[in-house]
């Protein structure tokens, strides 16, 4: 028994450190900023709860229009490839929005009546949170690009390494990615348990310095992933130099380092297609009309796939037909309703969960998803997209149980019959710790696949149009959500911030049918996408 735990943990968790390699580290650290932007989430939810009279209707459809930056990820992608060896500077320019998005969240815990007294404070807070994308995006879609750079396909004295090793090292370095990812967010959390000790006796007033302090720390974001490119590029010049004093002059040397890629030509159907996809977005969304998030989607929808039946061109029939079926997959899996924020309200409201239990869940979340991304290494390696979304549909609706279960009265009948001891507080901290190793297991085979066999002058166009398509699938995903929560009304109490009078009354009622219907359509749909890739001549990657 431990010899085989030994044999595990040696192939599953100390293999991947021994492959680590410090040419990985430019895009960790990118991919650890982004990590590290769940520092406001718990905060910025109850700034909504406190401060906003935003219903959770309309804060799905503003979750939409924030999700529409990454559905732009296609012509940045073929941007980045386009101007390759200067892609750094998108990442300078995301750093900026970060902040300006941060300094807006700032000013309005610190100095409310100065920024309502220019515009109304729902403004403020709906300009933060569309900067916000903007800035990840510009620099996500280098972090992606950045990962294929980071694989040597040379050694230091300049010769080719195996392809093998080269595989092995992509699905590495996708997997040390999403680490980086997920181990921001566990700083995040001990940073949390750190600045929330002792709040639980605070007035709303008394948490609003602790409040500011946070998005104050969260301004390091934008500085992480700066020293990130700064590193890359530093290490670049490194390896230059060390080929040099192997007997290659300075071209050779560079030309090693970076790779024969052949010139990227401009794509201009992505070019102008994406030109028109940003001015009839902006268009439509700044007007009045009805239905305007349905009109964009479509409209998106329209466009992306035109753009990606123009690019699958260059692939040959297998290659298309996984990546179709790969894509449709993961499309329909990613495009599952949530409950929205009617959940949150009634955890903190009728749960009484605070934001220091919430940072102990987001801990244990980030913490074994962590854990969940090594254990499930070789399953990943191993097995389809097809098999491993549909262990996920099935695993993650029945760890979602409990959760519906306590709406109905699940964590009070634990309560009684055992002494207080199983209550919602533990039942939400079982549930997390189960769900959690799944959490960012669906996207590291595609995202492994796509960096070793897209063309080499494309790659980040590549991951670029498959990150635009699933992530057209997260607006859908808001999308349905508001529609849910059109037709299952969830409110919380709103008191008027001057003279106290309650202007909304808290109504859970339907809360229950919301979160039944959500889960349910959560199990269908994806497992139908799978039966439909498996009975066509499309495959999963």
């Amino acid at each position: 028994m431990i010899l085989s735990f030994s044999r595990w943990f040696d192939r599953n968790v100390l293999e991947l450190g021994r492959e680590m390699r410090l040419s990985y580290l430019p895009p960790i650290m990118v991919y650890m900023a982004y990590g590290i932007s769940t520092l406001t989430n718990v905060v910025g939810a109850f700034f909504i709860k406190d401060y906003l009279d935003l219903s959770a209707e309309f804060l799905a459809a503003l979750m939409f229009w924030a999700n529409v930056p990454w559905i732009l990820k296609m012509p940045l992608g073929h941007l980045v490839d386009l101007i390759w060896r200067y892609k750094s500077i998108l990442v300078f320019i995301g750093a900026g929005l970060i902040a300006a998005s941060l300094v807006i969240m700032i000013g309005l815990l610190r100095q409310p009546d100065e920024m309502a007294a220019i515009l109304p404070i729902s403004v403020w807070y709906i300009t933060s949170v569309l900067l916000a994308p903007v800035g990840y995006v510009v620099q996500d879609v280098v972090a992606d690009a950045m990962t294929v750079e980071a694989i040597p396909r040379i050694d230091a004295e300049g010769k080719l390494l195996d392809p093998a090793q080269i595989k092995l090292m992509h699905t590495t370095m996708q997997t040390l990615g999403r680490a980086a990812i997920v181990g921001g967010g566990i700083s995040v959390g001990l940073l949390y348990l750190y600045m929330f000790s002792g709040i639980e006796g605070l007035s709303k007033a008394d948490k609003v310095p602790i409040s500011s302090d946070i998005f104050q720390f969260a301004l390091l974001i934008p500085v992480v992933s700066v020293l990130g490119v700064s590193l890359g590029g530093f290490l670049k010049l490194r390896d230059t130099r060390r080929l040099q004093q192997h007997g290659y002059n300075w071209r050779e040397a560079w030309d090693l380092v970076h790779g024969d890629i052949e010139k990227t030509k401009p794509n201009w159907w992505i070019l102008i297609g994406s030109l028109v996809f940003v001015i009839f977005t902006i268009s439509i969304g700044t007007s009045e009309i009805p239905w305007s998030e349905e009109i964009v989607f479509s409209g998106s929808m329209a466009i992306v796939l035109f753009l990606m039946v123009r690019l699958v061109r260059v692939l040959d029939d297998h290659s298309r037909h996984v990546l179709v079926g790969t894509a449709i997959i993961i499309f329909v899996y990613r495009a599952m309703p949530s409950p929205g924020q009617g959940e949150n309200w009634w955890m903190i409201d009728e749960l009484g969960f605070d934001e220091r239990f919430l940072t102990v869940l987001g801990l244990i979340f980030s913490s074994l998803a962590l854990f969940g991304m090594f254990l499930f290494r070789r399953f990943m390696a191993e097995r389809s997209i097809a098999y491993v979304i549909g262990f996920l549909t099935i695993v993650t609706t029945f760890l979602y149980l409990p959760t519906i279960g306590m709406y109905y009265g699940l964590h009070e009948w634990t309560a009684a019959m055992t002494n207080g001891v199983v209550d919602a507080r533990f039942i939400a901290l079982v549930s997390t710790a189960l769900e959690s190793p799944l959490g960012q297991v669906a996207m590291i085979p595609m995202l492994a696949w796509i960096a070793n066999s897209a063309p080499a002058n494309l790659k980040a166009t590549f991951f670029a149009v498959m990150a635009s398509f699933t992530n057209l699938a997260l607006s859908l995903s808001q999308l349905g959500t508001k529609y849910l929560n059109q037709i299952f009304l969830v409110t919380r109490e709103v008191r008027d911030p001057v003279s106290g009078v309650i202007t909304v009354q808290a109504d859970y009622n339907e809360l229950g049918f919301l979160l039944i219907t959500a889960s349910t359509v959560g199990l269908l749909l994806p497992l139908a996408a799978i039966l439909l890739v498996k009975s066509t001549a499309m495959r999963s990657a």
